[in-house]
């Protein structure tokens, strides 16, 4: 039997890398996937491409920074699927290359409002459904820039660091409710956000010696661990932060 057989799932940013691996991954499984994501014709592709393997997925554009969008998508998910059973807080941006005394107010608000204040904005509209049907999983995607150094991203990193945090108190104030939320950190992932790195050699294989398996992550190994937090198999897990790097934190 399918893992999440009539489970009712919203994606972020799943129109692309991490995102896009994971709503395919759950369409697979059985779940009704709702992708959302700021670019119409990425998403139309994904949906595209879970329908023509007889999965069930649709589309809402839109930002994280909007909270009309957030309760648009939850609105949309219980009216085409019935109801919301899994959250995944997939969206994100980097800002990746400068030091803190070199980032702009613009830049820092940028990146924690979608990082961070996105995921707030789209837990705090899906939890009362959730709460009416006594059960519900939530997982955030985060990153191993909230548990190491690494230089030059203290916008990204500040950002991750905070929503470690707040899958915790997310954990403890609805484990009694029958609401779950973990946080999954990846390491370096093979995705179009690192595409110009993996293309450059010289820049790519100092970060790769850091890695005892020295490759970069793919998006698919990120989604299988998704799953497994998102399932009936992991009922008993909750505000737990779950590394998938390659073994980069255990040096």
């Amino acid at each position: 039997m399918s893992r999440l057989a009539g489970r009712v799932a919203v994606v972020t940013g799943g129109n692309a890398g991490i995102g896009e691996a994971i709503a395919q991954t759950f369409a697979r499984e059985g779940a009704a996937v709702v992708i959302t994501g700021r670019r119409q014709d990425e998403l139309d592709r994904a949906v595209h491409e879970i329908t023509r393997r007889n999965g069930k997925a649709i589309a809402v554009a839109g930002s994280v920074t909007d909270d009309r969008h957030a309760e648009a998508v939850v609105n949309e998910a219980i009216q085409r699927f019935g109801s919301l059973d899994i959250l995944i807080n997939n969206a994100g941006v980097g800002e990746f290359g400068r030091r803190l005394h070199e980032l702009d107010d613009e830049t820092w608000t940028r990146v924690l409002d979608v990082n961070l204040t996105g995921v707030f904005r789209m837990t705090r509209a899906a939890v009362p459904e959730m709460l009416k049907r006594g059960r519900g999983a939530i997982v955030n995607i985060s990153s191993i820039a909230s548990l190491v150094g690494i230089p030059y991203l203290p916008a990204y990193a500040a950002s991750k660091g905070a929503l470690d945090a707040l899958t915790r108190a997310i954990a403890i104030d609805y484990a009694k409710d029958g609401v779950r939320c973990n946080v999954v950190n990846p390491g370096l992932i093979a995705t179009p956000m690192a595409a110009p790195l993996m293309a450059n050699p010289e820049q790519l294989n100092p970060i790769l010696d850091r890695y005892p398996i020295r490759r970069p992550g793919q998006p698919e190994e990120v989604a299988d661990m998704v799953l497994y937090l998102a399932s009936d198999e992991a009922l008993w897990v909750t505000g737990g932060t779950f590394t998938i790097d390659g073994g980069m934190t255990a040096w």
